[in-house]
């Protein structure tokens, strides 16, 4: 009888330790998934939190001249009010002014991209864009590099790779959650077969607006051919480096090709150059990037 009430006991002393324990875990505020509460909780909420926030607060751009929005309103000049990228003109309706209400974009949009800059100024540019800190980049550039004196005197797809990399490794280094929104080199044949159909333009293009494409503009014979498809074809391998970097940051977003795409028409193209975005070309611009940025997270 002894021994069966030291068993009896026993069983008791375990079964209250159990119950004190349960007690202690509900007291504490835990339940049957430590990570739904407390700091599990906070953990799992920010690992669920999307990397792409579709409404960034400030926008700064970096590039080259159609980001400038050069010979969009004035012969041989930049226009940056009529920017694809931080604009303020009414017509173009910029990214910035889609994305921030054009009251805001005046106070947190900045334009860094300077004419006739190649991917190997990329980097400077960054850093002056991100001492502003802004939440989302935008970066348009690759076409000087194809648009030399010739052929071999363009960026080779090393270098370009190399450029971009340290660019966004800059950026990287102020601006570890900045949002990078990458757009395609514009197909440059297709700019020189809408272009030369106009006297005016292919007589501005012989200031030395992009050479290697635009030289000889009504040359068709077999060399003119070939210098234009080696151009073109660096410009595909430009593209390819844009997205192939920008697809290993987590909060870059390349936009599919889908300037490269882009139809210009006469319309879209400045009535100075014949080569550079018009007004109509710039609000194209800034509607392809809009509805990248703001694509939903899948």
């Amino acid at each position: 009888m002894r021994k069966r009430n030291r068993r009896v006991r026993a069983v008791l002393a375990v079964t209250s330790a159990a119950v004190l324990g349960l007690a202690g875990c509900d007291a504490l505020g835990g339940d049957d998934d430590p990570g739904t509460s407390g700091a599990g909780a906070r953990r799992a909420k920010a690992s669920q939190a999307p990397l792409w926030d579709t409404s960034p607060a400030s926008i700064a751009a970096v590039g080259d001249s159609i980001t400038r929005g050069f010979d969009a309103c004035t012969v041989l000049q930049d226009c940056p009010a009529a920017s694809w990228a931080t604009g303020a003109s009414a017509e173009v309706n910029s990214l910035a002014v889609r994305l921030l209400g054009a009251s805001k974009a005046a106070t947190h949009s900045w334009n860094y991209a300077v004419t006739g800059s190649r991917m190997a100024d990329l980097a400077g540019q960054m850093t002056q864009a991100a001492a502003e800190k802004p939440q989302l980049v935008t970066v348009m550039a690759g076409a000087n590099d194809a648009c030399r004196e010739s052929p071999s005197a363009m960026t080779s797809v090393a270098a370009f790779r190399s450029g971009f990399e340290d660019a966004m490794g800059t950026l990287r280094r102020s601006l570890p959650k900045a949002q990078v929104y990458v757009a395609s080199v514009p197909n440059l044949k297709r700019l020189w077969s809408q272009g030369r159909t106009n006297a005016l333009g292919k007589q501005i293009w012989k200031l030395g607006i992009c050479p290697s494409m635009l030289g000889d503009a009504d040359a068709l014979d077999a060399a003119a051919t070939a210098r234009r498809d080696t151009v073109q074809q660096r410009v595909e391998d430009y593209n390819k480096v844009l997205k192939e970097v920008c697809a290993k940051d987590a909060r870059c977003r390349f936009d599919g090709g889908a300037v490269y795409d882009f139809r210009f028409g006469t319309d879209q193209l400045s009535h100075w150059d014949w080569f550079h975005p018009s007004v109509d070309g710039q609000a194209r611009l800034a509607e392809i990037a809009y509805r990248r940025v703001t694509e939903p997270v899948s």
